[in-house]
C-alpha cells in the first residue's frame, strides 16, 4: 500500500486492526451525552462502532543505547570504594571488640557473704558506729548503737535519722561516748561533743546509723552489690562505699577510699541535683588538698523516676587493671577507672603542698599502677545528714546553713520546721537495704 493512496489515507498505520480516525479527538466517545442504560442490551451495545489504543512494542536493537558502547573504568569505583570502607568499619570494630576483651581480667570469684537480712542484723558481719565528730565532713548526725536508726523491719535493713533530744541542745550539755565505752573511734574528737549557750555551739542535731562490714567482710578486688532504695529528705546524704581496713600509704586519702554510690535526698528540683541523680568516686591523693576525686568521679541521672521512688541495685566491679561501678547492670556504667597507668604520675601533684612540704610518691612502691587501691577494703553503709566539706553547695535552693560558720549546726537546726517534714512523709526519710552481697577474687592472681 502506496502512501497517499486512498486505502492509506483510510487506515494510516498500515495495519487491519485500527479504524481511520475521524474527526475531532479519536479518543472520545460519540454516545457520551446518553446515559448507558439508554443502549439498550449488551447485544445492542456490542454493535456499536469500536475505537482503539493503539499501542507499538519497542523491539531490541531500536532504542539506541550509548553508555553501553563505551564504560567509563572509572564507575567500578563506585562499587568497589563503599566495599572498602565496609570492610575497614567490620575490621576496627573487631579490634576494639579484641582489644576490649583482651584488657578485661577475667577472674574466679568466691562468695564472702550474701545477707537478706532475714534473720535481723547479722553481727558476725555488720558493726555498728557511734561517733560525733562528724567523719571529716563536718556532717550533723550523731551515729548510735541503738535500734532507733539502724534496724531490720519487714526484711529490710532501715537506716533512719532522727532528731536529737532537744534537751541536749536547749541547754549547757556534753556527750562523752568515751564514758560509758561505745565510741567506735580512737579519737577524742570524734567521741564528744558539747552543746555551749554562750558561744552557739551545740552538740550534733541530728541522730542517725553508719554500719561496715569491717569484721565481717572485706575484698582485695572482687565485687560487691547492693540492692536498696535511697531516701526522700532534704540535705540527707545516703552513701553506699568502702574504705581501706589498714591505712597502708598514709591518712586519708593516700590510702584511697571507693564511693560507690552517694546521693541527696532532696528533690529534683535542688540545685545540684537530688535523689534523682547519683554518682560514683575514687578518692586518693597525698593529702586532702591534693584529692584528686574529681579525676575519677561521675553521675548518673533516673530516666522519668528517682532513686529513691523504688529499689535499684548498684554495683562495683574490682580488679588489678580497673574499677567500676554500675547501676541494674553492668552495661549501665557510672564510673569507670582503669590502672594502665600509676595514679601517682595520672593525678599530676605538685612536688610540695601549700605549706612547703615536700610530695612523695609512696604508692610506687607498692609496684602496683592500681596503689592505693592495691589492698583489703571493707563496705559501709550510712546515711549522713548535712555537713559542711560543700557536698551541698553554699546558696542554693535555700541551705539553711553557711559552711564556714562557726553556728552552721545551729542554723540547721534552727531550720527544722522547714526540712523536718520532709523526712516524715509516707515512705521517706530512711534508706532500705533489701540484700548485700560481696566476692573475693580467688584464682592465686591477687597481685599480679
Amino acid at each position: 500500500m502506496r502512501p497517499g493512496t486512498p486505502e492509506s489515507r483510510s487506515n494510516p498505520f498500515g495495519d487491519d486492526i485500527s479504524p481511520a480516525p475521524g474527526r475531532g479527538n479519536p479518543f472520545s466517545s460519540p454516545f457520551n451525552s446518553r446515559p448507558a442504560s439508554s443502549f439498550g442490551s449488551s447485544s445492542a451495545v456490542r454493535g456499536l462502532p469500536q475505537r482503539y489504543f493503539h499501542s507499538r512494542r519497542v523491539r531490541k536493537g531500536e532504542v539506541e543505547q550509548p553508555w553501553r558502547e563505551k564504560v567509563d573504568p572509572k564507575e567500578k569505583w563506585v562499587t568497589i570504594i563503599p566495599l572498602i570502607g565496609l570492610a575497614l568499619g567490620f575490621g576496627i570494630a573487631g579490634f576494639l571488640v579484641y582489644d576490649g576483651l583482651k584488657s578485661v581480667v577475667h577472674h574466679k570469684y568466691c562468695p564472702v557473704f550474701s545477707d537478706d537480712f532475714s534473720s535481723g542484723l547479722n553481727p558476725s558481719i555488720w558493726t555498728k558506729e557511734a561517733e560525733v565528730g562528724g567523719f571529716g565532713n563536718g556532717e550533723f548526725e550523731q551515729t548510735t548503737l541503738t535500734d532507733e536508726n539502724v534496724f531490720v523491719q519487714n526484711g529490710k535493713l532501715i537506716i533512719k535519722p532522727t532528731l536529737q533530744d532537744a534537751t541536749l541542745i536547749d541547754s549547757n550539755n556534753v556527750i562523752n561516748l568515751t564514758s560509758d565505752g561505745t565510741c567506735t573511734s580512737d579519737v577524742l574528737t570524734n567521741c564528744v561533743s558539747i552543746t555551749n549557750l554562750s558561744s552557739n555551739a551545740i552538740i550534733q542535731p541530728v541522730k542517725s546509723g553508719r554500719i561496715n562490714t569491717k569484721a565481717g567482710g572485706t575484698i582485695k578486688y572482687g565485687r560487691v552489690q547492693v540492692t536498696a532504695k535511697l531516701p526522700v529528705g532534704d540535705w540527707l546524704w545516703p552513701a553506699i562505699w568502702m574504705l581501706p581496713v589498714n591505712n597502708t600509704y598514709g591518712p586519708w586519702p593516700l590510702s584511697g577510699e571507693i564511693d560507690i554510690v552517694e546521693s541527696r535526698g532532696n528533690n529534683h528540683t535542688y540545685a545540684q541535683g537530688g535523689n534523682n541523680i547519683v554518682s560514683s568516686a575514687l578518692h586518693w591523693g597525698p593529702n586532702p588538698a591534693n584529692d584528686a576525686w574529681w579525676r575519677t568521679n561521675n553521675k548518673r541521672q533516673a530516666l522519668h523516676t528517682t532513686y529513691a521512688q523504688s529499689e535499684h541495685t548498684f554495683g562495683l566491679e574490682w580488679s588489678q587493671k580497673y574499677i567500676f561501678t554500675w547501676i541494674d547492670s553492668i552495661l549501665l556504667q557510672v564510673l569507670y577507672a582503669n590502672f594502665n597507668e600509676g595514679l601517682w604520675k595520672r593525678g599530676g601533684f605538685p612536688s610540695f603542698d601549700s605549706n612547703g612540704t615536700h610530695l612523695t610518691d609512696v604508692w610506687s612502691q607498692s609496684g602496683h599502677n592500681s596503689a592505693p587501691f592495691d589492698q583489703e577494703f571493707y563496705l559501709i553503709l550510712n546515711v549522713a545528714v548535712g555537713g559542711t566539706n560543700g557536698w551541698f553547695e553554699d546558696g542554693k535552693s535555700g541551705k539553711p546553713w553557711v559552711d564556714t560558720s562557726l553556728t552552721a549546726k545551729k542554723d540547721f537546726w534552727e531550720a527544722r520546721d522547714k526540712w523536718y517534714p520532709t523526712w516524715t512523709a509516707p515512705g521517706a526519710g530512711q534508706m532500705e537495704v533489701s540484700k548485700v552481697q560481696m566476692w573475693k577474687q580467688c584464682d592465686g592472681n591477687e597481685d599480679n
